[in-house]
């Protein structure tokens, strides 16, 4: 009985941190397949938090949003949850990949 319980508590906390956000990849992964670029995200989205170039052309941008939180006892502070949400744009100025945590 216990044993079961244990197997389920870990399964359910596997779940729960290793899972994708399905808001986000609805919005992702069309902007990847439809060629959005650099102009479109500023547009849309704002401008990123921060930029950095890459290797063999192009740049990665990386957004940091907030995205809920936990408030608890004894005096119900609010802890937010930071999400970061990285594109990388090819030289072409198109969305070429993306990858987000926390979200």
């Amino acid at each position: 009985m216990r044993r079961s319980a244990w197997l389920l508590s870990f399964f359910l906390l596997l779940t729960a941190c290793g899972g994708s956000n399905p808001y986000l990849e609805q919005s992702l992964k069309p902007a990847e397949l439809q060629g959005k670029d650099k102009t479109w995200f500023e547009k849309n989205w704002g401008a990123p938090s921060g930029k950095a170039l890459r290797f063999f052309g192009g740049e990665t941008w990386t957004y940091y949003r907030i995205a809920g939180g936990k408030s608890g006892p004894p005096f119900f502070n609010f802890s937010p949850n930071q999400c970061q949400i990285t594109l990388k744009f090819d030289k072409e100025e198109k969305l070429s990949d993306y990858s987000y945590s926390g979200c």
